[in-house]
């Protein structure tokens, strides 16, 4: 019988040890019987989903969450770092036109792009984050490349742009990013007066109102965790933002803490309204519930996301010990999710 107060063993826990200098550090402590093994996770946006969602709208997305998927799971089993894989998985993403990232991004209420993203490898809590970007390929790459080659934590705008030509990273034109179903997206958000978050139509001073199952422009965040088969873990998102949103607004997605976060015990990416997901420091929750009382991670994430109101996050999360949850208090979230014992999901709706 557990004896009373006593952590799960296979949870990993965290303990402080006293360094010199009268310092102390952190170490990750796993139980002897904890599982090993990699597992990942990624998503696709989160939001009020209609199951009505028309197959043309769906599939294209499930697929590319598929082949996403096949594509970081190939990568852990050949032995890749969690950190190289979730930028290989989000880059891929972003490339994708189904997705507000990267060429899928929305625009703003000037009709211009600017794309965020954000890293943070859980080895050693290296970070790097992005926004204000308009002609960059793959602002996930940016992130990394802050993180890498810069004492800093978060370029944006004109200076992120400046570091994306000295780096040599592959950039467009605007226009490149700006497709005609963003247009009409945007058109039909400044007509209704809103504010427009993933799969949702949302105005900051009136209520939450339905989507038309008709409508053809759903995109959606993108984010990736992964834990590789040494026990490392990383997280990595991107986004365009919101439709219809002010130039020069930062979301959740490029703040460390908030829609991205990953240290020795677990890795978060989340997706939804960015403004309540900072509030509520979601990422970094997750964490703090799981390092002060001691609790799984698919426990932990449910507590944190019932503590947001309602329609307002999603988040995919891995743990050191290689469990994976996906929790979301909105209608419904593309996502999807593979273990190395084989288990695989990829799903919008609660089964």
């Amino acid at each position: 019988e557990e004896e009373p107060g006593r952590a799960d063993p296979t949870v990993p826990t965290i303990e402080l040890l006293q360094g010199g200098a009268g310092g102390w550090t952190i170490e990750l402590v796993a139980g002897a019987d904890r599982p090993m093994g990699w597992a990942i996770a990624l998503h696709g946006g989160a939001g009020d989903i209609p199951r009505t969602l028309p197959p043309e709208r769906r599939e294209p997305r499930l697929a590319t969450l598929r082949r996403c998927l096949d594509l970081g799971a190939a990568a852990l089993r050949a032995g890749r770092s969690a950190l190289d894989v979730v930028e290989l998985v989000v880059r891929e993403l972003e490339d994708c036109p189904h997705f507000n990232a990267g060429k899928g991004s929305v625009l703003t209420s000037d009709g211009t792009v600017e794309m965020e993203a954000s890293v943070m490898d859980g080895t050693d809590m290296r970070c790097g984050a992005v926004s204000g970007l308009s002609t960059v390929v793959n602002p996930i790459s940016l992130a990394r490349l802050v993180m890498d080659k810069t004492p800093h934590i978060y370029l944006a705008f004109d200076g992120a742009e400046a570091f994306a030509r000295d780096q040599g990273v592959e950039i467009r034109d605007q226009s490149h990013f700006i497709t005609e179903e963003n247009i009409e997206r945007l058109r039909n958000a400044k007509e209704a007066n809103r504010v427009q978050i993933d799969y949702t139509q949302y105005n900051y001073t009136q209520p939450i109102q339905a989507p038309n199952d008709d409508d053809n422009s759903r995109t959606g965040t993108v984010g990736c965790v992964a834990v590789d088969a040494s026990g490392g873990l990383a997280s990595a998102t991107s986004t365009g933002g919101l439709v219809n949103k002010m130039a020069g607004r930062v979301g959740d997605t490029p703040v460390i803490g908030a829609g991205t976060y990953a240290n020795a015990l677990c890795a978060v990416s989340t997706t939804g309204k960015g403004e309540d997901i900072i509030r509520h420091t979601v990422a970094r929750d997750v964490v703090a519930v799981m390092e002060h009382r001691g609790l799984p991670l698919e426990e932990a994430a449910a507590r944190v996301v019932a503590g947001v109101p309602r329609g307002s996050v999603g988040l995919v999360a891995v743990s050191a010990a290689g469990e994976v949850t996906m929790a979301y208090n909105t209608t419904g979230m593309f996502r999807a999710c593979a273990t190395e014992d084989g288990h695989s999901e990829v799903a919008i709706w609660p089964a």
